[in-house]
């Protein structure tokens, strides 16, 4: 029974367990939609939370109608506005800045025909925590373009991003974790924040940039990144100091990288945090041993599979302490495994720690040794 409804005596059986019913099934009911009176052409839709409905928000559907649709009246009360595969060619502050406007968490302009914005597009959005400007023909994002609002996640892959800067991701977020999806352009070049910047640093802490032109990783330098993914990218080695300034990233994706991507020694040592790395699908990866995951004390998930890094050198798990798991080959799954041995150990030794590999798609077979 949940908490709160419990019975205190036999007496009482019957009163609380009709309360406990009702409870529960207004829980069970969670939200509930109804239909708006709306725009014509569009569908609007009111969500009701909590007990008695004590909490409502509208989400405002106007995609695939045309470019004939902006600007469009929407309720003072909406929390979302979709306006995608409307062929919209330009949005401006007089689009965005009408009653109901102010109030959006989300806007979704995907699947539209921009390709530009202009710097005060978003400036009345001061509540907009979700932006969906994906699937577009954006060539540039003008400085400083998010500004006013207080932006959670920003959705730009499959534009034409060229050469983007940092600072164009600064947000009135007062220290929210922002995620940004830059995949699938054409950037070749990333403008790191300026040092001496009056605004603070933007708080990206998960950025995707996979799928674009970069040959080199980007200074990225004192973002409070924690996710970053490379995939794709025509990477051909990690220069020395690559990942300078980002301490606190914990994962790290550079799978499927279009280049001949050497790994030198030390390659990584600049991300002691790092618990989760993705090298898979490069078959022509090169390296210098095991000493290119020097430094890397809290990696826990390795994913080599893909390349030719087979079998694993001896001293993997000399420099990976904390690693827990690889991947490498085709389907093969290698796991950490304390050996105790026959005997008891004497005082002061330590356990034999190996991996153990199987075929993840034959789990009747036992696992082999490296």
């Amino acid at each position: 029974m949940a908490q709160g409804c419990d019975v205190g005596s036999p007496l009482e059986l019957s009163g609380v367990t009709m309360l406990c019913t009702l409870f529960l099934l207004l829980l069970a009911l969670g939200t509930v939609q109804t239909t708006r009176p709306c725009f014509p052409g569009c569908q609007c839709e009111e969500e009701t939370f909590g007990l008695f409905d004590s909490f409502s928000l509208i989400r405002v559907d106007c995609s695939s109608l045309g470019p004939h649709i902006v600007p469009v009246p929407i309720p003072l009360d909406t929390a979302h506005l979709d306006l995608s595969s409307n062929r919209l060619e330009t949005v401006n502050e007089s689009v965005l800045g009408g009653p109901g406007y102010t109030t959006l968490a989300g806007l979704d302009l995907s699947h539209n025909l921009l390709t530009s914005i202009t710097p005060t597009a978003f400036s009345r959005l001061r509540y907009l925590e979700s932006l969906d400007l994906s699937h577009n023909g954006l060539a540039a994002l003008p400085a400083e373009v998010f500004t006013s609002s207080p932006l959670s996640d920003i959705n730009l892959s499959h534009n034409r991003l060229r050469e983007v800067s940092i600072s164009a991701f600064t947000t009135h977020s007062q220290g929210r974790a922002l995620h940004v999806d830059l995949s699938h352009n054409l950037i070749h070049r990333l403008l790191p924040y300026p040092a001496r910047a009056s605004l603070s640093a933007p708080t990206i802490q998960s950025l995707n940039l996979s799928w674009n032109r970069l040959r080199a990783v980007p200074n990225l330098r004192d973002l409070p990144l924690r996710y970053l993914s490379l995939d794709g990218n025509p990477l051909a080695t990690i220069n020395p100091g690559a990942f300078m300034g980002l301490a606190g990233l914990t994962h790290l994706s550079l799978a499927s990288l279009q280049g001949i991507l050497q790994l030198p020694p030390h390659g990584f040592r600049e991300l002691p945090g790092l618990q989760v790395l993705d090298l898979s699908g490069n078959p022509k990866l090169k390296w210098a041993g095991a000493e290119v995951f020097s430094g890397l004390g809290l990696l826990q998930e390795l994913d080599l599979s893909g390349s030719s890094l087979v079998p694993l050198p001896e001293t993997l798990l000399h420099h990976l302490p904390a690693l827990q798991s690889v991947s490498v080959g085709q389907d093969v799954q290698c796991r950490r495994l304390v050996r105790e041995g026959a005997y008891h150990r004497q005082p002061g030794s330590s356990p034999k720690v190996v991996l153990h590999c199987g075929d993840t798609q034959e789990s009747a077979r036992g696992p082999d040794i490296l």
